[in-house]
């Protein structure tokens, strides 16, 4: 019942926290997607999952900064089930970070080789779950964004200081509440069109590493995490309606080691699966 109740809140919370991010916005862009792979896993189980994810994305400019706002619904299939149910488990996970430009706040100019920036990065992520196990993270990040200077689209490397509260309801776990150490994490975040003249594409992803944060709720220490999720997104907007940038789809792939922290090669903790992803955005 509590990750009901986490869930209930997360999305009756959402649309109050919204408009906050939106007001007095230069810019914005909002989007919908929906994605899909039958190759996730789960660290503890040794069977591959089907996973339906509906995601809405916000990013906003204004004069000093940015904000990206993600909100992903996971469905898995009855391979990744609910707790005390042979139905498939239900996810959500929210994601906010803010960027506050030095240029823009200083006056200064902070460009230097293929730098066109360096901004400093805030954030937060949040999520439930209802399995057996009811993850409930609440993670913060903050550090220095250094943004390059490419002719399209664009490319954010990050340097953050990393800290997670999370949950194990598992009964054999020696903590429930864990409160894991500091650790560090390392992000690239990048879209950047292809030079391709007959079809319009773009290349779309994320990289983090995530340094070890002590031990897990069983006692075992953790290991340094890698994720990355990447698409090659077709302008079907442009292509079919001559209105770019409005729907696109493409293929995806996502590989994680060490998935949460644990230690591949035991059961769940490796996940490499193709994607496919349609956007629509307003």
């Amino acid at each position: 019942m509590k990750c009901i109740h986490h869930t209930r809140w997360l999305l009756v919370s959402f649309p109050l926290f919204f408009p906050a991010i939106a007001a007095s916005a230069d810019w914005s862009s909002n989007s919908v997607s929906y994605r899909y792979g039958n190759h996730f896993t789960e660290p503890g189980n040794k069977k591959e999952i089907g996973k339906h994810i509906l995601q809405f994305t916000h990013t906003n400019g204004y004069a000093y900064g940015q904000h990206f706002l993600n909100v992903d619904a996971l469905l898995s299939d009855k391979n990744d089930p609910a707790n005390n149910s042979n139905s498939g488990a239900q996810e959500v996970y929210i994601i906010y970070n803010h960027q506050l430009s030095l240029s823009k706040t200083t006056g200064y100019d902070f460009s230097f080789g293929p730098i066109k920036d360096v901004a400093i990065l805030t954030g937060f992520d949040l999520n439930t779950k209802n399995t057996a196990f009811a993850p409930r993270a609440r993670k913060i990040i903050a550090g220095t964004t250094f943004k390059f200077d490419v002719p399209k689209g664009f490319l954010d490397f990050s340097v953050l200081y990393y800290k997670e509260w999370n949950h194990n309801g598992i009964n054999t776990a020696r903590d429930h509440d864990l409160n894991f150490d500091s650790t560090y994490r390392l992000a690239l975040n990048w879209s950047l069109p292809l030079p391709f003249e007959t079809i319009p594409v773009s290349f779309d992803g994320f990289l983090n590493h995530t340094g070890k944060k002590g031990k897990d709720g069983f006692g075992i220490q953790t290991k340094a995490e890698t994720q990355t999720d990447m698409f090659l997104m077709v302008d079907m907007g442009q292509i079919l309606f001559s209105t770019p940038q409005t729907f696109k789809i493409g293929p995806g792939y996502q590989y994680w080691h060490n998935k949460f922290g644990g230690s591949a090669p035991s059961e769940g903790t490796k996940t490499s699966t193709a994607m496919i992803k349609a956007t629509y955005i307003f």
